[in-house]
């Protein structure tokens, strides 16, 4: 009898223990290939309001915490304003070529939209990869109204973003309504567009976030997180409700941002998917010109829709545990028409065929496997806001004022296609100096500006396909590209 038991109890301990090495070894199966991606985009704040890159009066611990066990670039280069910033990414194209030079608000002025028919996108390469795809937050260029799927066709399963401004002119109070995005927010997702009384935006998109990514956890999923902080009006936080002052309110949405991002990196952790997953955090443009900060000791002022690096070189940090570099700081040239690629690289994945792409994987940079990226310069254009005209939108100019980045060298290149400035930006960071008419510095002024001669002699409108009954909300302009007598109609595409 004694035996029997013995040998019944041994059954079962080995039975329990190859339910648990089955168990073990399911889930190890189970356990996505690739890795997870979660791409993170703040609104409208330059590298003066993050701590970790030398500002002053301001604690970003969250943020800092991705780049002490992660690799933070200091030559990042975005857009100088919203839209031009998130097409580039999204297309994996420079302004001159998807033709979204200036800032476009589709929703708020009519008209224009990023028309997946005719352009890149990353959520469809991302898709086509085998991703459970979302997208949260900010979008504003698709008018939802009119496109209330555009989310899905750009290559998005699940979405929740802030509509953007919404103008009607049979509804003023409209557009007041669907104008906000922190508190009482104005959102869209599958269920429609709506108000969500007494509630802040940000915390809706993060918790919506949070919840795809626990239900996803089991096979590779793919973030895109544009952040709705800290773009004006300012605000309180539900951290800091009784904020007033300007400073205070600035500060308290730069923490709330934070604390939202160290929210999203400690659920992965909980679900123990943290080490597969890819994070990348950076912003769209600098910060509002209505703010200044020290950092490194020196005031840096909002640099948004210029072309100085206040204005276009931004935080850029990249985090995976254990294959990502911890603690790098690399002076490496990356821009956001590297984004694309770049994970569609890490995703097995191929952009879609019949576009040319200006970016460049660095994949290898981001894991340590190379010394350089694909870059021997980076580009950023001017930020003015485009105009509507009888052909729809048409950008500013012919050739759009840009700015052509070296490591330590920088140009200035006016509409004309000619040089205006050169100045070296790690001896000069304020951009003071001209040194176009120095003798020393001939050499790499003729190297910049060999790179002008590689750009197209024109740039092109926003490609879109023309909806016949969309309506315009922008007054008509005169100043448009097609009202050059030697270049005819160049309006959107028909």
């Amino acid at each position: 009898m004694k035996g029997i038991k013995s040998g019944f109890f041994f059954g079962v301990i080995l039975i329990s223990a190859l339910a648990a090495w089955f168990t073990v070894h399911s889930h190890a199966q189970k356990k996505p290939s690739k890795p997870n991606i979660v791409f993170i985009l703040l609104d409208d704040l330059g590298k003066e309001w993050i701590s970790c890159y030398g500002a002053e009066g301001i604690q970003t611990p969250n943020i800092d915490r991705l780049a002490a066990t992660g690799t933070k670039f200091i030559n990042a280069y975005s857009m100088p304003q919203c839209a031009p910033s998130r097409l580039c990414l999204l297309t994996g194209q420079y302004p001159f070529r998807n033709g979204w030079v200036n800032h476009w608000d589709t929703p708020r002025w009519g008209v224009g939209y990023y028309d997946w028919k005719t352009n890149p996108s990353l959520g469809r390469v991302m898709k086509s990869a085998g991703y459970q795809t979302a997208a949260a937050g900010k979008w504003q260029v698709n008018d939802f109204r009119f496109q209330p799927d555009a989310m899905v066709q750009h290559g998005f399963d699940e979405y929740f973003m802030w509509t953007g401004g919404e103008k009607d002119p049979n509804d003023h109070k409209h557009l007041q309504i669907s104008d906000q995005r922190y508190w009482d927010p104005y959102i869209h997702s599958k269920d429609g567009s709506k108000t969500y009384p007494g509630k802040f935006g940000p915390d809706l998109f993060n918790e919506f976030l949070l919840d795809f990514i626990t239900k996803n956890k089991d096979r590779p999923f793919f973030v895109y997180y544009p952040m709705t902080l800290v773009h004006l009006p300012l605000t309180t936080t539900p951290l800091e409700p009784n904020v007033t002052e300007k400073y205070d309110q600035m500060r308290a949405m730069v923490r709330y941002a934070d604390y939202l991002i160290g929210k999203m990196v400690d659920h992965l952790d909980k679900l123990g998917i943290r080490d597969n997953t890819l994070i990348v955090f950076t912003t769209d443009n600098g910060t509002a010109a209505s703010f200044e900060n020290i950092m490194n000791g020196r005031h840096i002022t909002g640099g948004k829709t210029k072309t100085t690096e206040n204005g276009v070189c931004e935080p850029f940090i990249v985090n995976w545990p254990g294959k990502v570099p911890a603690g790098k700081v690399s002076d490496n040239l990356v821009d956001f028409t590297d984004i694309l690629p770049t994970f569609a690289d890490f995703a097995g994945a191929k952009p879609d065929p019949g576009f040319v792409y200006d970016g460049f994987s660095d994949k290898d940079v981001f894991l340590g496997k190379a010394q350089k990226t694909g870059h021997d310069w980076i580009l950023a254009m001017g930020g003015h806001p485009g105009l509507a005209t009888t052909n729809g939108i048409e950008n500013v100019s012919w050739f759009r004022d840009r700015v052509i980045r070296e490591g330590r060298y920088k140009l200035f290149v006016g509409t004309d296609r000619k040089p205006e400035k050169l100045v070296d930006v790690i001896n000069d960071p304020d951009e003071k100096t001209n040194l176009m008419g120095d003798p020393k510095y001939q050499t790499e002024l003729k190297r910049l500006s060999g790179v002008i001669d590689l750009l197209p002699q024109k740039d092109n409108n926003p490609i879109y396909t023309r909806i016949p009954d969309y309506p315009r909300y922008r007054p008509l302009s005169t100043n448009g590209q097609s009202q050059n007598p030697d270049q005819g109609d160049k309006g959107a595409n028909e």
